[in-house]
């Protein structure tokens, strides 16, 4: 009682200051141009592949309406922290996020990053149907699922991310101002409160990891089963065009998982310097899917065609005035 009576004594922080990356400061300049070309590619990116699969219509089946949510989670990911950063490599006051839009960014960066950690899943699902039962694959995955497992996504990841935000802002924070990082993140905030976080770094353990290994141990049974069905066809055509349908997404799973494996499950190893993982799937990840996905996806590269070639076409078809 008397521990919690002198943080109330103490003012309470009504902003944060975000210490940005390391290596950054020396040439802020540079780094801006470099951030904005990757958001640039990001956005434009993710939002062609969106407007591809959404206009096309060879691009029906679920795994292409999973794709689509996944461009628009990486378009918003990218988002929630690139501009933030830009911002401050520009101004001293781009640095600073005051107490609730910390809280914001933390809840829609541990959204949309749950999110895409449940879609990954999902997608593994339905490559396993696809590949292993592919003549229950109509009626197992028709629309009214495809859509549920879709929305289902969304919904535990909004859950999900409600939980921690609560968590760590329910803590008093009444001392230093500083976070360690680009962004505000849930282990670089909890070592400015003033207040024991060790429930709160048990429960970020318990549960990102139980989610986060929950779904990797999904995503790695689903395809022990893929492999082994499609080294059971004949035809060496066969195998290829069921590996190349997995090799995209095996691919952003790998890039997706590794850095927070580093981040989440050593929570005190915060600073400049504990940033870099982060970026590659907070920045660098978003960036590189739509490339990953267009180039070893032949119907999305066809697509792309057809949608770039109809867009040359209208105005010179359209009648002159």
């Amino acid at each position: 009682m008397v521990e919690r009576m002198q943080y109330l004594n103490q003012s309470v922080v009504s902003q944060f200051f975000l210490e940005g990356l390391m290596y950054t400061a020396e040439h802020p300049g540079l780094f801006f141009l470099l951030f904005l070309l990757i958001y640039s590619i990001t956005v434009s990116g993710n939002l062609l592949i969106l407007l591809t699969v959404g206009s096309d219509p060879h691009l029906r089946s679920p795994m292409y309406h999973f794709l689509g949510h996944l461009s628009f989670l990486d378009a918003c990911l990218s988002t929630v922290t690139v501009p933030k950063v830009m911002a401050g490599l520009l101004t001293l006051d781009g640095k600073v996020i005051s107490f609730q839009g910390c809280a914001l960014q933390l809840y829609c960066f541990h959204f949309l990053a749950s999110t895409e950690c449940f879609l990954y899943t999902v997608m593994a699902y339905d490559r396993y149907l696809a590949i292993c039962q592919p003549l229950h694959y109509p009626v197992v995955m028709n629309k009214r699922v495809c859509a549920g497992l879709a929305g289902s996504t969304w919904a535990i990841g909004a859950m999900h991310s409600a939980i921690h935000t609560s968590l760590t802002f329910r803590l008093l924070y009444c001392g230093p101002q500083h976070i360690a990082y680009f962004f505000c993140d849930i282990p670089p905030v909890l070592k400015l409160a003033c207040a024991d976080t060790t429930i709160n770094e048990l429960v970020m353990l318990a549960n990102i990891g139980v989610v986060a290994a929950g779904c990797l141990i999904l995503i790695i049974i689903s395809y022990a089963f893929i492999v082994a069905a499609v080294l059971r066809i004949r035809t060496a055509e066969g195998r290829q065009r069921a590996f190349s349908t997995c090799t995209a997404h095996l691919t952003v799973v790998l890039l997706y998982y590794m850095p927070p494996v580093c981040i989440y499950l050593q929570p005190s190893s915060t600073g400049a310097g504990a940033g870099a993982p982060a970026v590659f799937y907070t920045i660098v990840t978003p960036m590189l899917n739509p490339f990953i996905y267009t180039l070893r996806n032949k119907e999305v590269k066809r697509a792309l065609r057809r949608l770039v070639c109809s867009s040359q076409e209208s105005p010179a078809s359209s009648p002159a005035p």
